[in-house]
């Protein structure tokens, strides 16, 4: 079994397909799917679908994007938020310096409310990072220091220094189709030595889809081809992979429930 750690499917590139993308996602070995919130606002739809599907889970945060238009959500607004079973996570929250779609200064503010929402209900804090490695680890470094959580570097694609700190607080790392691209093999460098125990999977659907179905909008079936990858750059099988990553994915994600067929 597979584990889709990270899509986004009430993004309407999915409208109106939803069961035969996530029919399509079970044939190809996707046992688990979390859909991830990226707008408190959006928050009730996403949790629609996590209900409306078997193994199916979802987040509540607020994307670095969408922190101008939404605000500052406080810890507090976040934490009533994942009291229901089917809420696993915290974000997705972070930096994106890249596009600056929001002032930076909010973006850093709401990402340590996000923090503190992990810190209290002990789920694992989802983290985008782009163009902002170091501001990122120095609240994340800085924000353990007050209290330990627990979560991951979704969509990994930074530096191999950024893997390190990352991992040294007790992270773990999500790889996505970006790393089967022709271009990046400073990635697959880095991905090749970091820990398998600390490894996930991931589509960040409809974005990225990997090769061979770049060009074609992503969906959950899609991390088989990732998962591929990754067992290559590791030496080991393909089942070996996606028993890790499934193994890794629920050591993290407490609250989700294994399948039990």
């Amino acid at each position: 079994m597979l584990v889709d750690s990270h899509c986004h499917l009430d993004f309407p590139d999915f409208a109106g397909e939803l069961d035969d993308v996530v029919a399509r996602a079970r044939k190809a070995g996707v046992g688990v799917i979390q859909t991830i919130c990226t707008r408190m606002t959006g928050f009730d739809e996403v949790k629609a679908l996590a209900d409306r599907f078997e193994n199916m889970y979802c987040s509540v945060g607020v994307h670095p994007h969408n922190v101008e238009g939404e605000g500052v959500a406080p810890a507090a607004d976040i934490v009533a938020r994942t009291n229901d079973p089917k809420v696993i996570g915290v974000g997705e929250t972070g930096l994106d310096f890249h596009y600056d779609r929001s002032p930076r200064a909010a973006q850093r503010a709401s990402f340590r409310e996000h923090i503190a929402a992990a810190r209290e209900t002990g789920l694992p804090l989802i983290v985008h990072t782009r163009d902002a490695d170091d501001d990122t680890m120095a609240i994340l470094e800085d924000e353990m220091g007050k209290g330990a959580f627990p979560g991951l570097i979704h969509c990994f694609s930074a530096s191999r220094e950024l893997a390190g700190r990352s991992l040294a607080i007790g992270f773990s790392i999500s790889i996505s189709g970006i790393a089967t691209f022709k271009s990046a093999w400073d990635l697959r460098d880095t991905i090749s030595d970091l820990p398998l125990d600390r490894l996930l999977v991931e589509t960040d659907a409809p974005y990225l889809a990997p090769v061979p179905e770049r060009g074609k909008r992503n969906e959950p079936g899609f991390v088989s081809h990732t998962a591929a990858l990754v067992a290559r750059l590791k030496g080991v099988s393909e089942d070996e992979i996606a028993a890790a990553t499934t193994n890794n994915f629920f050591n993290l994600f407490t609250k989700a429930d294994r399948p039990s067929h």
